[in-house]
């Protein structure tokens, strides 16, 4: 491509040399011609007019022979002469708008991403000799995506016109305004030193226009938010930031508005880019951990409060990360949610929880958590079957925990997942119930086999009346249901014998063990005899024993 590249740059060339010698030559042909006119024209014309009035002889037909020429190359200049004009005007306009095109984002009209840099740093030269100061302003609308979906992409479009119109509006006269694709725009704003408040009511401003609704073709869209990062080009005293390095640090900005709640603004500061770059090295960790195996199955213990036994446990992922040690699910599942991994991470996790309780007893159960955004996957369902029966585990003694906030995403896509998980043998539990806005058609409707009330109700159990009064409302709730319930976040005995005066549970939290690896797990089954026979490991000789007390 490169080659083919220069290739035509050479024959453009070529060819620019080849015609501007041909207008040379053209040029000094008309030159020769005027001369020749001038040397010929009054001697010939004389003789032409006195013949013409009948005085004298005809005249010389040599001189009135190139005298005819002259004029005949004189109209061919001229005519070439304007040729040439209207090319290079032709020429002109072509090259203007292609400059127009290049510089331009042909949507709204702004400056684009390859412009908005050069213009800024002639902004910044100028505003630095005005004694100015420049500021830089990121916009980002929030949830465009979901927005293109919903309401289709000339919908998109015009939301995106009108946000350009009513940040224009907004903008001072120098201001440059800059669409950087997609949903972002950039600002490059200059004030005045003594008023820096400028630059924050001009964002408030901007975030309070851009989400009004916006009419496209009869449909009015609403709920338009957007997150502002905000960056000073004075980095110190004498000291001015690049038109980069503003983008650079009002990306970061904007990245935090959007961590923080969307719908706000931030300005840049100097720890942010030390928590993105914190976040650029979990974001590493996890894509390359999950293809080393470095996220790993932790289990929960769930407990009969009748019988006091335990009847299977809860598995929760860890990453045990050789830089950041044993990680927490609230650290790395957000994260690999965002980057679009956590579907991979899951089944991983999934996997080798499927070989670990493969060989416990078999009265014992596996819940295994969801994310939200694997319900969106048509095939999750086929993926889990190939799962279980890769590790030949029995559908039945697998739950699989839907949270209460995915029923208000696709009720529907849900509902289809729900039945084709239960067709194959797979029980599903409603999780954190109590703290999202499930409605009694949706218990009744959706064929749930377990409703898991929240660690938060539970925890306050014994010391708030108000959670002990939901607690029993949820109670009833399940027994009119006929769902049988599993209480989080018991943590004390006093909260395991409230729990017992309310009703039958299955009870889980500390009190009964923090999650552990699947090798602790494992050897706490064997102690209670709740491994299959075949898999138990062999006991230790006696005599082993002693030697191992000695040496301890």
């Amino acid at each position: 491509m490169k080659r083919n590249s220069n290739g035509q740059s050479d024959l453009k060339d070529a060819d620019t040399v080849e015609r501007t010698g041909k207008d040379v030559l053209v040029l000094g042909i008309a030159m020769a011609t005027i001369i020749m006119f001038v040397g010929t024209g009054g001697t010939a014309m004389a003789q032409v007019v006195r013949w013409l009035q009948g005085i004298g002889l005809p005249p010389d037909r040599l001189l009135t022979n190139a005298l005819l020429l002259n004029i005949a190359l004189i109209i061919f200049g001229w005519r070439r002469y304007r040729d040439l004009a209207d090319e290079v005007q032709t020429r002109s306009r072509a090259e203007a708008h292609a400059r127009e095109l290049a510089e331009t984002d042909p949507l709204t009209g702004c400056l684009n991403r390859r412009s908005i840099g050069p213009a800024s740093n002639r902004l910044l030269a100028e505003s630095l000799n005005r004694g100015e100061h420049v500021a830089l302003v990121m916009i980002d609308i929030d949830n465009f995506k979901r927005l293109n979906d919903c309401n289709g992409h000339a919908a998109g479009d015009a939301v995106l016109r009108e946000t350009a119109r009513r940040v224009n509006a907004i903008l001072p006269p120098r201001a440059l305004l800059a669409r950087l694709g997609g949903d972002e725009f950039a600002c490059t704003i200059p004030f005045e030193s003594v008023r820096p408040e400028t630059i924050d009511r001009i964002a408030g401003e901007l975030i309070e226009a851009i989400c009004q609704p916006v009419l496209a073709d009869g449909l009015l869209i609403e709920g338009a938010t957007v997150s502002l990062g905000l960056a000073r080009a004075e980095l110190a005293p004498g000291k001015m930031a690049s038109a980069q390095q503003l983008l650079h640090m009002a990306d970061i900005a904007m990245y935090h508005s959007k961590k923080a709640g969307k719908n706000r603004y931030y300005w840049f500061e100097d720890q942010m880019e030390n928590e993105l770059r914190f976040r650029s090295e979990l974001e590493a960790g996890i894509r390359a951990g999950i293809a080393l195996g470095e996220f790993v199955p932790f289990y929960e213990p769930q407990v009969d409060l009748k019988t006091g036994n335990i009847s299977g446990f809860e598995m929760l992922a860890r990453w045990q990360s050789p830089t950041h040690g044993l990680v927490g699910p609230d650290v790395f599942i957000p994260i690999a949610e965002e980057i679009g991994v956590i579907g991979e991470l899951s089944e991983s996790v999934i996997r080798q929880a499927l070989e670990d309780a493969r060989i416990w007893n078999p009265s014992l159960t596996l819940s295994v958590n969801i994310s939200p955004l694997q319900l969106r996957d048509p095939w999750f369902s086929q993926k889990l079957l190939k799962l279980l029966v890769t590790a030949n585990f029995p559908p039945s003694r697998l739950e699989i925990e839907i949270t209460e906030s995915c029923l208000h995403e696709n009720l529907g896509l849900v509902r289809s997942l729900i039945t084709s998980l239960k067709n194959q043998g797979i029980r599903i539990s409603l999780d954190d119930f109590g703290t999202g806005y499930s409605s009694l058609s949706q218990l009744r409707t959706l064929p749930f086999d377990r409703i898991k009330i929240d660690r938060s109700f539970i925890a306050t159990l014994s010391e708030n009346k108000d959670s002990l009064t939901i607690v029993q409302a949820i109670t009833s709730l399940g027994n009119g249901l006929g769902l049988p319930i599993t209480a989080e976040g018991v943590e004390s005995a006093q909260v395991m014998e409230e729990l017992r005066r309310l009703g039958e549970f299955k009870a889980q939290g500390y009190f009964y063990g923090k999650p552990a690896s699947g090798a602790e797990i494992m050897e706490r089954l064997e102690g209670l005899g709740l491994l299959l026979d075949d898999m138990r490991s062999p006991r230790p000789k006696p005599k082993a024993v002693v030697q191992q007390s000695d040496a301890a």
